[in-house]
């Protein structure tokens, strides 16, 4: 999938409750990908490469879904985004990673995190005493297999399909 971000009019994105509060805080921007299909909606973030990040991720995520009415697939795209960007976390490279949730059909999404590593991540079989070791496990589960590694010249994105694929 060739990832080329196109901004909309309007790239900041403010959460309801601090458009309420009217602390407008920056979660994530909105903008276009085109996907070989056509321009497809997307949020994305880039984040530290830290542990709190994660939260930041989910959210992001939540508020995509929520905005475009994905609700079913809402908690399985938050906890895979969780470990794609737990195991950046772990494993990559630099400072920061960028966090993508991009809408591909009516019912369907693609969460991605990109990381300046390129060393591909590989499933690990953990023991039913090991606390980590089953993230790429639990992404193949909840994506269906629908899940890969796209090699970019200065790291990777790592993906997975939600929802129910186009007919």
């Amino acid at each position: 999938m060739l990832e080329t971000l196109i901004p909309v009019a309007a790239p900041v994105v403010f959460s309801p409750t601090a458009v309420r509060r009217r602390s407008f805080r920056r979660i994530g921007a909105l903008v276009m990908v085109e996907t070989g299909a056509g321009p497809m909606p997307a949020y994305t973030e880039t984040l530290p490469r830290v542990a709190a990040s994660v939260h930041s991720a989910r959210r992001l995520v939540r508020l995509a879904l929520d905005v475009w009415g994905l609700e079913d697939v809402q908690d399985d795209a938050e906890l895979v985004v969780s470990e794609l960007l737990t195991n950046a976390v772990l494993h990559a490279r630099r400072n920061s990673v960028r966090v993508t949730a991009i809408r591909l059909g009516e019912g369907r999404v693609r969460v991605a995190v990109v990381d300046l590593s390129r060393d591909r991540p590989t499933a690990c079989s953990a023991a039913d005493d090991q606390e980590s070791g089953r993230g790429l496990d639990i992404v193949a589960t909840l994506s269906g297999g629908r899940w890969g590694v796209q090699p970019l010249p200065w790291g990777k994105c790592v993906w997975a399909e939600l929802g129910q694929p186009d007919e």
